[in-house]
This record gives C-alpha cells, structure tokens and sequence, in this order.
C-alpha cells in the first residue's frame, strides 16, 4: 500500500468510532494507530498481553517516551509480574475506558482480546490456588489428554496457556470451556460500532522486520531488561513467558552463546508471528484489511 492509499484509508475513518488494529508483530501497528489518533483524536489502548507487564518495556517494544508524547496511550507497563490478568480483567479495564467517554484506539496482538471485545467472554469463574498449582506441575501432553472433546477441537492445543486455562476451568467447575463460553453475553463492542482493520503482511517483509526489531531491543538494553528480572526469574509465570525472555536467561546463564540466543529468539518471535497471521486468516475475515509487503 502506498502511502496516498494509507493517508486515503486514515481519512474515510469515522471521527466518533473506536477502532481496532491487530496484525502479528513487528508490522506497525502502533505507527498506525499514532497516525489514526493523530488524524481524528482519542487515545491508545493496548492489546498485547505482554506489553501489560511492568517489567518489560524494550523486549515487547512497548511504546517509547517520543511516541507517549504524540497520544495518550492506556493499559501499558501497568500490571506486576506476578499479579494475575487475565483476558477477563483487560476487558474490563477497556469497559472502563469507553464508560470514560475517550475515543479509543485499541492495538495490538492478542487475538483472544479482540475476540472477547466484539463476540463477548464466558462468564468462567476464578481458577482455585490449588487447582492452579496442580496445571503447573502437569506436563502440556497430560493437560491434553484430560481436555474434553468439544474445548480440544476449540483451541490452539500448542499454546500453553490455553490448554492450561481449559483444564483449569473443567477441573474446578466440572464443565468443559465450550461449555461455558456458549453462555457468552453480549460483546462490549460489537463489530458494527467499530472500525476493524487487520494488517495482513508478507512473511518474508515480516521475518526481515523482526529480525531487525529485535536487533535494536539488544541494542536499546532488552538484555539488561532481563538480567534485572533473572534473579526472581520463574518460567511458569505468563510474564517470564514473553518471547525472547528465555532465550536471553539461557545466555545470561551461560547455556548458550549471545548469538544463538538472539537465533533461538527471532525464530520464536517468527514462530509467533505465523500463529497470529493463521489466527487472522480464520477469526478475522470480517475485519477490513490493510496488505502491507
């Protein structure tokens, strides 16, 4: 897309509409979303569920201090690395911006949260302590095997967090996640009373962009983010989950060399970028696109 056809696309918003960007990583989706905010008002929220962490500001590319002086931007750096959050608590953070009043302009990479923004959330109760305790000590194959039918057809069954949370909610309530989520009340924004756009992106424009991305993080102190956070560090904490956190607490302890940490982690990050361009292709095809190569 040209940069006349980008400014064209800006122009036809509605100045009184929230409006959504997703789009995997690395495909500037903030620089998008500073331009809308810039062009037609509001402020930005976040929906990246690692850019919520306090702890990481360079190795999520949260937004920096020049680009927090162009628009307001909500729901970043805010939450402790050991506090639960949920997809549930963001939601009602982003309810509690639109009760405000403030235009927003929701952006980011977690698919799950746009989900829950325009189709609705399951009411699902709290997961016990206890029952928590026991999906950490499991194994992903035991977590799935206990899955029922319905909830394992239903999710990424390569995401951790996911299978987990599913096996939690069965455990604790005796009823399957599907179960649940088909009692789903109305959504928060429903897809009509927004602006919905998706960047769709070429994978080899995308893999040099995050190659790149990453290289500037070690250069703008991403390593030092995480020798701070190594001394506590717990790889069954969502925080400590964060791409390229592992990788680098490898090198930091020296399993592995400065170079093929930064390998492991760019293939991570691509890795990750796939799972987000098929989430995009089969939960987003309502949403308008915005090709980028």
């Amino acid at each position: 897309m040209s940069e006349t056809e980008r400014a064209a696309l800006i122009a036809q918003i509605p100045f009184d509409r929230p409006v959504l960007i997703a789009g995997p990583t690395a495909s500037g989706k903030s620089a998008l979303a500073l331009e809308i905010v810039q062009h037609g008002g509001g402020v930005i929220v976040n929906a990246d569920a690692s850019q919520v962490y306090a702890c990481w500001r360079v190795l999520t590319a949260r937004p920096d201090a020049s680009e927090e002086a162009r628009a307001p931007h909500l729901l970043y750096g805010h939450v402790a690395e050991r506090q639960d959050y949920s997809t549930g608590h963001w939601l009602r953070e982003v309810a509690g911006i639109l009760q405000d009043g403030a235009r927003p302009i929701i952006v980011g990479g977690t698919g799950l949260y746009f989900k829950a923004l325009t189709e609705g959330l399951a009411q699902v109760p709290a997961t016990p302590p206890d029952v928590r305790s026991m999906a950490d000590a499991m194994t992903m194959d035991a977590l799935v095997s206990q899955l029922d039918g319905q909830t394992a057809a239903g999710i990424d069954l390569d995401n951790r967090a996911r299978v987990q949370r599913a096996w939690e909610v069965l455990r604790a309530t005796g009823r399957g996640l599907s179960q649940w989520q088909r009692d789903t009340p109305a959504p928060l924004l429903p897809p009509q009373s927004c602006t919905r756009i998706a960047l769709d992106v070429g994978r080899e424009w995308l893999n040099a962009r995050i190659a790149r991305r990453f290289d500037a993080m070690l250069a703008q102190g991403a390593l030092d983010e995480v020798a701070e956070v190594l001394p506590r560090y717990d790889p069954a904490l969502p925080a400590h989950r964060a791409i390229g956190v592992p990788e680098l607490v490898a090198h930091l302890r020296g399993e592995i060399s400065s170079d093929a940490a930064r390998e492991a982690a760019v293939i991570a990050t691509r890795r990750y970028a796939k799972r987000q361009r098929t989430w995009q292709r089969s939960k987003m095809y309502g949403w308008q696109k915005l090709t980028l190569r």
